[in-house]
Order: C-alpha cells, then sequence, then structure tokens
C-alpha cells in the first residue's frame, strides 16, 4: 500500500486518491459507515423536477461497477422505466479489486465510473478524499426513512452528506447444529456466559467438535462482535481528527472471553472460506456459526450435507435480558464524484435500491439481506420457511436481529491499514494461542502511529 503525504491533512487528501492497495492487505467485507464528511463543501442547490424530468429522457449511458451477480436484471427495470438511459454494467472485480482500480482511475481523471458499489466500511475511505457525490441536491435525505436506521447511519456524513444508497446488509445471529446440541444436552445459549459453559462441556464431551470457530482471517467477525458488545473503536470527530479506542476495557473483556475459549480447546482459530473450512462445516466440526443474515443461504450452498440439522438464533448476549447486535456486511451504491450524469446516475442509485421489485429481486434472487422497511415487513419474505434450517423462518428471526444494531458505529478513513494491523496483532494471537489482551494493546499502538503518520490529530 502506498503511503499517504505526511505533511498537512489537505495534502494528504489531495493525494490520497492515488492510493493503490497492494494485494497483501487484508480487507473484508464488514459493516459501514459513519462519518468521513473529507472537508466536503456544504450540499448544492437542489436540482428542481424539471431538470430530473429532462435528464431522465436525455439519451445517455452510465457505466456502473459492481459485484452483484445477475444484477443486470434490476438494472433492466431502471431501463425499462428510464428507457432514454442505458446502463453498462461491469464487474471490476469484488471489494478489494474494485477499490484499487477506482483509485487508479481516479487519480488518472478519467476512466472512472458513474455509479458504484461501495462496502459500508469503506464510505469514510472514499468521501474524505473527495470521491463520492454528496447526493442530497439529488433528492438522497428524503429515502432517509425508507431504510432500518443503522444502515441508513452508515451513509451519513457528519455535515448530513448522503454519500451512498443502502444495498444489503449483515445483522449477526447465531446459526446452531440442532443435532450436535442435542446429542449433548446442550440448550441454545441466551448469553455468552452460557455459550462458555456450553463450549467446554462439548469439548469436554468431545474434543473433535468445537463450539464455533472464530477465525484467525476474519477482522470482520471481530469488529461485529466489537459492534454488539457496545464498543466504539473508532470515532470520526473532524476531518482531520480521530478517535482510537482498540484496547479499551470493553475490548479487553471481549479479548479476555474469546482467547481463554482459544486456549482451552473448547473453540477453533481455523482461517475460513477455504476448502478446509467447507469441508469442517459438512463434516460437523463447528456447532455453531457466529454469521450475519446473508449467512444462511451461504451456509446452504457451501453445506449441503447438513441440510435439515441447522437452525438460527440471536447472538447470546453480555447481559441476561438485553437484545442487542452488530454487523458484519453490506454494501451500497455511490455516485463518483466528477461524473458527467449526476442526476441519472443518481436515480439509478435511488431506484435499484428502493423500487419495491428490484429490492425484493435483491433478496430472492441474489439472497442479499434487505435494507428497506418494507421488504422487512413483507409477510412473503420474513414468513417463509426455509427447509435446511427445519422449516424455520429465518428472514424473520433476521429482521428483528436488524432492529437491534446500534446506530452510532463508525469506520474510521484508514480501514486498509486497522484490518491489516489486526490481522498482525489480534489475529495472530488466535492462531498462536497467545495474549490477546496484549495483541490489542500493539493493534492501539501500532493503528494510532498509522493515523498520527497520516497527518489525524488522535484522541482515545
Amino acid at each position: 500500500m502506498s503511503r499517504f503525504q505526511r505533511t498537512s491533512l489537505r495534502r494528504r487528501v489531495a493525494l490520497a486518491a492515488a492510493l493503490v492497495l497492494s494485494g497483501s492487505l487484508a480487507l473484508a467485507a464488514c459493516g459501514g459507515g459513519g462519518d468521513g464528511s473529507g472537508g466536503q463543501p456544504a450540499a448544492a442547490k437542489t436540482v428542481s423536477q424539471a431538470d430530473i424530468d429532462k435528464a431522465m429522457s436525455t439519451p445517455t449511458e452510465l457505466t456502473f461497477w459492481t459485484w452483484v451477480p445477475n444484477i443486470q436484471k434490476e438494472v433492466d427495470l431502471f431501463q425499462k422505466k428510464y428507457p432514454a438511459i442505458k446502463v453498462k454494467v461491469v464487474n471490476a472485480g469484488q471489494g478489494t479489486p474494485q477499490y484499487t482500480k477506482l483509485r487508479t482511475a481516479l487519480k488518472a481523471g478519467t476512466g472512472f465510473p458513474d455509479a458504484v458499489q461501495i462496502e459500508f466500511q469503506y464510505i469514510p475511505t472514499f468521501s474524505i478524499t473527495k470521491s463520492l457525490m454528496d447526493l442530497r441536491p439529488y433528492g438522497g435525505e428524503a429515502l432517509k426513512d425508507k431504510f432500518v436506521p443503522w444502515t441508513w447511519q452508515q451513509v451519513v456524513g457528519s455535515d448530513g452528506q448522503v454519500w451512498a444508497i443502502p444495498q444489503d446488509s449483515g445483522p449477526m445471529g447465531m446459526l446452531y447444529r440442532k443435532d450436535i446440541f442435542d446429542k449433548y444436552g446442550i440448550a441454545v445459549p441466551k448469553t455468552w456466559d452460557e455459550f462458555a459453559a456450553a463450549a467446554r462441556k462439548l469439548h469436554s464431551a468431545d474434543p473433535k467438535v468445537f463450539m464455533t470457530n472464530l477465525a484467525q482471517s476474519q477482522a470482520g467477525v471481530w469488529f461485529g462482535l466489537l459492534w454488539q458488545a457496545g464498543v466504539k473503536p473508532f470515532e470520526n470527530t473532524g476531518a482531520d481528527s480521530v478517535k482510537i479506542d482498540l484496547n479499551g476495557a470493553e475490548s479487553k473483556k471481549l479479548a479476555d472471553y474469546w482467547s481463554g475459549l482459544i486456549k482451552d480447546g473448547a473453540i477453533s482459530a481455523d482461517a475460513d472460506f477455504n476448502d478446509q473450512w467447507y469441508q469442517a462445516l459438512n463434516r460437523g466440526k463447528y456447532a455453531t456459526w457466529l454469521t450475519a443474515a446473508w449467512g444462511p443461504v451461504f451456509l446452504e450452498g457451501s453445506a449441503k450435507a447438513t441440510s435439515g440439522k441447522w437452525r438460527a438464533a440471536p447472538l447470546p448476549q453480555w447481559d441476561a435480558g438485553k437484545n442487542v447486535s452488530g454487523n458484519w456486511g453490506g454494501s451500497t451504491t455511490a455516485v463518483v464524484q466528477g461524473t458527467k450524469n449526476p442526476i441519472a446516475a443518481a436515480k439509478l442509485a435511488e431506484f435499484i435500491n428502493t423500487d419495491p421489485e428490484s429490492t425484493k429481486m435483491f433478496a430472492t434472487q441474489q439472497f442479499l439481506f434487505p435494507v428497506t422497511k418494507a421488504l422487512l415487513a413483507d409477510t412473503s419474505f420474513v414468513d417463509r420457511p426455509l427447509p435446511f434450517y427445519g422449516g424455520q423462518t429465518v428472514n424473520k428471526l433476521f429482521a428483528g436481529i436488524s432492529d437491534t444494531v446500534d446506530t452510532k458505529f463508525q469506520w474510521p478513513p484508514f480501514l486498509d491499514q486497522a484490518y491489516s494491523d489486526w490481522g498482525e496483532t489480534v489475529g495472530k494471537s488466535f492462531a498462536n494461542k497467545s495474549d490477546t489482551s496484549a495483541a490489542l494493546d500493539q493493534w492501539q499502538e501500532r493503528t494510532t502511529t498509522y493515523a498520527e503518520n497520516q497527518g489525524f490529530k488522535v484522541g482515545q
């Protein structure tokens, strides 16, 4: 990863679009948003309906970068409504590869798309470099009440900018093997204390089966668990200032809890999303998977041999009786600053993520978990029984969980480095069964040093 200039933040921001990520950085798809105003000017004057009507009836070609499979179907709905607008859909890579190409194109000043898919957690990274268009002048602000509150907050800047339109999310829950729980007399844990007791009970009964796997390679899950615990690891307090709290008391509590289970052998710390992990899911190595709302469909396709054996439940709670969760995953449609067709691009982002037919198509054909209130209240979606989960209405469960995600969680403008440092400190401590609490201190120090070197004023 190339270094930002180490002088003033203004100089750093001006050059940040040139940043190209190296393949060694451990990026993931976790939840999003927060601040990241990046010194943007106040919102431009709202465009008139007459301007919108003219733009949408003028022959125009848009380029849309996205990795969603078969998204042409949703785009076709848009083109049917606005036949003058033609959209060229381009898969420029998923996550990191696309972001690298986008930064390169922005630096060159040519070849960038009009609209682009961006994960929640990368909104601050791109808004601080003035790479995204504020959608308020194009009616973006009026869409707020269509979305689950926490997902909307992920795309809003500190001065009210609307940087993107939410598309999908990943509120976290727990998938569990009912057959394994039944075999060993384990009740579905409602608290993390109960979860730990069950993990040790299971390990004692069968050392080859683990209560869960906390992947050494998955920073996204850790951030989701921090989110659930109420930790605010980052707070963007201004264009050039950020609070970093990666090793506070609540974070240390999580570190002691999970490292203790790993050292006891009650849970594993295998790398995930590889052949060995898929095989382990199919042969019953893990009794639970702490995952997101996209996990149920993913698991159905990845562990077919276990059909009918899984069920879903909320995450266990730190305090009995509470009902809170975190998020892992989710993305948006943003409009790139510099597009020659801002109205048409903004309306594309709005349409595909708010039109009832389009949003339902995302949920039922691409299996993205919805962010619109309307679809999360649609009985044809939430009340659909899933045979893989013994007929359980899993969508309804996760729709309820989505309402319990804190709206105030934020991401930093240097997430790439925070993820990379996590893998080399906390993730490494999982793999080595070493001191995770000490690893948190290292993570805090490394990320703070990096932020300061980029010109940020860092508080804690």
